[in-house]
Formats: C-alpha cells, sequence, structure tokens
C-alpha cells in the first residue's frame, strides 16, 4: 500500500505541474493579447487625433485654395471612411487613405507663399505633424507587440495550446500597396 500511494502522489504531482505549466502559457498568451489591444487602442487614439485635427486644417486653408476642390473632396471621403471603419484591417485602409490624401494636401499647400504667412495655418500644420509622428511611432509599437504575440503562439507547444484556446494571429498595420507604389499626382495647371 504504502508503494501505490508513493505511485498515486507522483502522479499527482505530475499533473500538478502540467496544469501549472498549462496555465502559465495559456496567461502569458492572454497577457500578449492584451497587450496587442491596447497598443491598438493607443494607435486609434493618435489617429481619432488627427481625424479631429483635419477639418481644422482644411477649413483654414479652403479659402485660399477655394480651386482645390478635389484635395478637399478627398480628404472628406477618406474621412468619412475612417469613421464608418468597424475592423482593425478596415481602420488601417481608411487610415492609409487618409494619410495619403493629406499628403496630396501638403504637397499643394507648398505652392501656396501666403498660406504660410498665416499663423493658424501654420500651428494646425504642426499639430497635424507631431500628430503624424506620434501615429508612426505607435503603429510601430503597435507592430512590435503583434509580432512578439504571433511569434510566441506560431512556436512549439504555445501553437498547440493557442488553437486549443482559441488564439489567433493579429493582423499588422501595413501601407496598402498604393502607397508602396503609388507617388501622389499633384496638377497645379488650374
Amino acid at each position: 500500500m504504502n508503494r501505490a500511494l508513493i505511485v498515486v502522489i507522483a502522479i499527482v504531482a505530475i499533473i500538478g505541474i502540467m496544469a501549472m505549466s498549462v496555465i502559465g502559457v495559456y496567461n502569458s498568451m492572454v497577457t500578449m493579447s492584451e497587450n496587442v489591444d491596447a497598443q491598438w487602442a493607443i494607435v486609434e487614439s493618435k489617429l481619432q487625433r488627427r481625424y479631429d485635427l483635419v477639418p481644422n486644417l482644411v477649413n483654414s486653408v479652403k479659402g485660399v485654395m477655394g480651386h482645390e476642390k478635389e484635395v478637399f473632396s478627398n480628404i472628406a471621403n477618406a474621412r468619412a471612411k475612417l469613421s464608418g471603419a468597424n475592423t482593425t484591417s478596415q481602420k488601417v485602409a481608411a487610415s492609409n487613405e487618409l494619410e495619403g490624401a493629406l499628403s496630396r494636401l501638403l504637397v499643394v499647400m507648398e505652392n501656396y507663399p501666403q498660406l504660410r504667412s498665416v499663423e493658424s495655418v501654420n500651428n494646425l500644420m504642426d499639430e497635424l505633424a507631431g500628430t503624424e509622428n506620434r501615429i508612426s511611432v505607435e503603429r510601430d509599437r503597435y507592430n512590435m507587440a503583434v509580432r512578439e504575440y504571433n511569434s510566441s503562439i506560431k512556436k512549439f507547444p504555445r501553437n498547440t495550446l493557442a488553437g486549443t484556446f482559441g488564439f489567433e494571429p493579429k493582423l499588422y498595420f501595413e501601407a496598402t500597396e498604393e502607397a508602396e507604389t503609388t507617388v501622389p499626382n499633384v496638377d497645379l495647371s488650374n
């Protein structure tokens, strides 16, 4: 009987150690997933800041650049898409579109020297430039968190536990194909 008790205790101890290991792996995957989600929330807050600044910038510039209606229309459309985006991939695509529209606006603005002398435009441009820098930094941090999480759930033996517990790979914040291959075209012939 003494030997049977020792075997039972050993089996219970082994099962306990294995259960603690599974719990530890599960908790670390939850933590990494939450880190990705938290980092995405920071990216969204920076995108919201950009979203809020754009109308002020556009309104400040519209008076001087009245005939650049296409640029303003593209910005308005991109903002509308961003506000209607629900999924991460939709928000990334809409954000990239807004970024492209803003870059076209900035190129056009360089050709209007009288805008450089308007203090409110300069202040808004500084705010927007700072916001773009913040977005860039937070996108990088988000992508690092995604890389860490994705590589963790793909490595053995975590991949078996990740599949069992429903942990799916997260999407990176990537530039669209158009952003990599297309240069904004600005026509100032009007």
